[in-house]
């Protein structure tokens, strides 16, 4: 029996796609690579004019359509990033798109998608609320659905990332890669895997969706919940994608949201580059498991870089108070003139950087004449910090470091 997707169809997809697309650049990452103790590739899939890979497969998928088919038009279900990859390629083939997102997408793919000329219906509350309105809209509107992963030609335009990254580094070890639907990773695994058996394949999801990894060990999908990582939050892998995965597949590595939030930061930082959650996943698989990794050749994935501008400015905040390079300091002041002054000339002295100012003088069971100031300083670090601890327990000030319930 013959394979459902093959690298002659992935090599058949490539060609098709030439000049559509973005042959997107792959980079050795020496900071990244000294901090994982491996080297680390990396595929730079938010460089897509969508900012994601899923236009591979939605293109790949569009440009099989019939003369009819096209005419009537298509319809997708996605939290975003194939939506969009549908919504731009069906508008430039001249093909109406009706777009199903759930409710609680990011607004930024939300607001894209319809920038690119989709229409676009907010339905139910998870994404198979939303994908099983999409089969009913389909078949009363007489839609082709262009479904995000369990479409043989979505596979294998996706497999063209894997043509890509093992042209320009022939040498890989291990090829990592976030993992939802199963889209991207059976299909860069049917094209690395023939190209080079002894590869190694490894997915990566969040532990709030470990679908994939429930899937191949045969328990039940699970209750999900709420991630930064909403393009892989997916409770059950694509049947095909499955089948395809489970001779090719060498390991299932599961990441936290800390996890995935540091290496958003990581890549802001040392990339200079932006990654959804999602994106990031992969790299935070590479860090958190330095032992599955070390010594290794390491391509990985950043799948995309839709991310809404005020969750990732709360990522980088967030990062920077788990660094020490953002504090919270409490400090009991007596409630007369000058003393925020005092305070903040202390602060500046020791090189910290006041970035917001809060007083509380009638809750907490404060004395009548003080108050508590709630400073928030940038620092460089723990030990920045301690120093301007040390400056204020110095002039007499009782104070604290607020953390966890004491925000």
């Amino acid at each position: 029996m013959s394979e459902p997707v093959t690298l002659a169809d992935i090599h058949r997809a490539a060609e098709r796609l030439k000049g559509a697309i973005e042959r997107t650049p792959a980079a050795r990452s020496r900071s990244l690579s000294g901090l994982a103790g491996c080297e680390v590739v990396v595929k730079f899939e938010n460089l897509q004019f969508t900012a994601s890979f899923k236009e591979r497969g939605a293109l790949n998928r569009l440009l099989d359509l019939s003369a009819e088919e096209r005419r009537r038009g298509v319809i997708a279900v996605s939290a975003g990033n194939h939506a969009q990859g549908v919504a731009y390629h069906a508008g430039r083939l001249g093909i109406p798109s009706t777009i199903v997102m759930p409710r609680g997408s990011p607004s930024t793919k939300i607001q894209r998608t319809r920038e690119h000329g989709a229409s676009v219906l907010i339905e139910g509350d998870t994404f198979a609320e939303a994908a099983a309105f999409t089969r009913t809209h389909a078949a009363e509107q007489g839609l082709l659905l262009v479904h995000p992963y369990d479409d043989p030609q979505v596979v294998a335009g996706q497999g063209t990332v894997a043509l890509e990254l093992l042209e320009d580094f022939p040498a890989l070890d291990i090829l990592v890669v976030p993992v939802g639907g199963g889209g991207l990773i059976s299909g860069m695994a049917v094209a690395a895997k023939a190209i080079r058996p002894d590869i190694r394949i490894v997915a990566v999801q969040t532990e709030i969706y470990p679908s994939l990894n429930a899937a191949l060990q045969g328990t039940p999908p699970p209750d999900g919940g709420v991630t930064i990582a909403e393009g892989i939050a997916v409770k059950e892998t694509g049947k095909l994608p499955l089948a395809l995965l489970r001779n090719r597949l060498d390991r299932v590595l599961l990441v936290d949201e800390v996890a995935i939030e540091r290496a958003v930061v990581l890549f802001a930082e040392i990339e200079k580059t932006i990654a959804e959650g999602a994106g990031a996943a992969a790299l935070a698989a590479v860090l958190r498991y330095p032992d599955v990794f070390k010594g290794a050749r390491v391509g990985l994935v950043l799948s995309g870089g839709n991310i809404d501008s005020r969750l990732l400015a709360s990522i980088i905040m967030r990062d920077m108070a788990r660094q020490g390079r953002m504090a919270r300091i409490r400090v009991e002041i007596p409630d007369q003139p000058g003393a925020l002054a005092r305070i903040a000339g202390l602060v500046g002295q020791h090189g910290g950087n006041i970035v917001e100012v809060q007083h509380q003088r009638w809750f907490g069971g404060v004395p009548a004449k003080s108050a508590d100031l709630d400073l928030m300083v940038e620092t460089l670090g723990p030990e920045h910090i301690e120093r301007i601890r040390a400056g204020l327990a110095e002039a007499g000030y009782r104070h604290r470091v607020l953390m966890g319930d004491d925000l």
